[in-house]
């Protein structure tokens, strides 16, 4: 049985200007161990798609479809059965530890609250369980650190704090939302290296958030490509890296500033900006934006097909077709000369 499958998923706010579609129709699972990575742009509606999961939508958000943890409903299920299972089941990383941890109560003490609250441990073995868990993090002098108030520490350290309170009931699922995004890139590569060992260990199953591409391709199995709430392209890790089929991902990839090309050339951008989710145009969200847009784009919105290998894609053009940029095997390319006309890097016969 899957862990997590989610089925048509809808996130939808209602604002002083209208409402907003922030999440539509998504559909992604999750089998135990493996790890999800979500990219796209801000905006997007990465967070707003695991905030739903979890129950953590702002008042004015409603959910709507299925969100089914080991076949169980969990989308809208009341405050105090959902308590239950982001206790013991399910936890959550947010990007900025110090907007989630407590800067009146020392790190021990709210890692301690954890077990003693959840479950019934006393406070002795709460004490030692949280020092040995810092210690699986990484955090040196463990039993110190547990007297320090969370602005004693370090960026790094605060965000494995926030790992470590999270393990501390075993959850099944671990949801990390940029986890990484306020650190340097030494603790980055860090946290990164914390979190493929506790999926090995631990045999967590993970979904990751996060726009830095580079993360995904360190830690995820599979990779779920959004853009205006919708789900664009959807399958392993190594499908969307090496053969990418959407132009929305490719031109994420292509954006990526890489070591074995000329450095003096510019870096790739995706022109134009993200459209206004109150106003979506009619067809596919990110035909303003597509260098492949086709009268067909503008016209419907493409629904997602699956191509091989259980991959799915959201989009009418085809890699394989020409686009404009991309010659027709049957025409020169605008580099070469055509075959009537003579080429003038090649001696004359005259």
């Amino acid at each position: 049985m899957r862990l997590l499958e989610v089925k048509n998923l809808q996130v939808q706010f209602s604002t002083p200007d209208g409402e907003v579609t922030a999440v539509n129709n998504l559909n992604f699972s999750l089998e135990t161990g493996e790890t999800l990575g979500i990219v796209g742009e801000s905006g997007s509606g990465k967070s707003q798609t695991v905030f739903a999961i979890m129950g953590l939508l702002a008042r004015n958000g409603r959910a709507h479809g299925e969100a089914l943890f080991e076949g169980q409903q969990i989308l809208n299920l009341p405050e105090k059965a959902l308590n239950r299972i982001r206790a013991e089941k399910i936890a959550m990383i947010f990007q900025n530890p110090m907007t989630s941890l407590n800067p009146y109560m020392k790190v021990g003490k709210q890692l301690m609250e954890v077990l003693m609250l959840h479950k019934g441990t006393g406070k002795a073995e709460a004490f030692n369980e949280s020092a040995r868990m810092l210690d699986a993090v990484k955090i040196p002098e463990a039993r110190q650190r547990m007297g320090m108030y969370p602005h004693e520490l370090s960026g790094g350290m605060r965000q494995r704090v926030m790992i470590a309170m999270t393990l501390l009931c075993r959850p099944k699922l671990l949801i990390a939302d940029e986890p990484t995004t306020a650190l340097d890139v030494t603790v980055q590569a860090q946290i990164m290296a914390l979190l493929n060992e506790l999926k090995r260990d631990f045999n967590t199953t993970i979904i990751m958030i996060t726009h830095d591409l580079s993360v995904v391709a360190g830690i995820c199995n599979k990779v779920l490509v959004m853009y205006a709430g919708q789900a664009m392209e959807y399958g392993t890790t190594d499908d969307i890296f090496y053969r990418p089929s959407h132009p929305y991902s490719i031109g994420l990839l292509a954006s990526i500033p890489r070591l074995d090309t000329d450095n003096s050339q510019a870096l790739v951008t995706i022109p134009g900006n993200p459209p206004n989710l109150m106003d979506l145009p009619s067809g596919c969200p990110f035909q303003d934006r597509c260098q492949h847009v086709m009268d067909k784009c503008r016209q419907q919105n493409p629904p997602l097909e699956i191509l091989s290998n259980k991959r799915q894609r959201a989009c009418f053009w085809s890699p394989d077709e020409p686009g404009p940029n991309k010659p027709s095997p049957d025409e020169p390319s605008p580099d070469e000369p055509s075959p009537d006309e003579p080429n003038p890097d090649e001696p004359s016969n005259v």
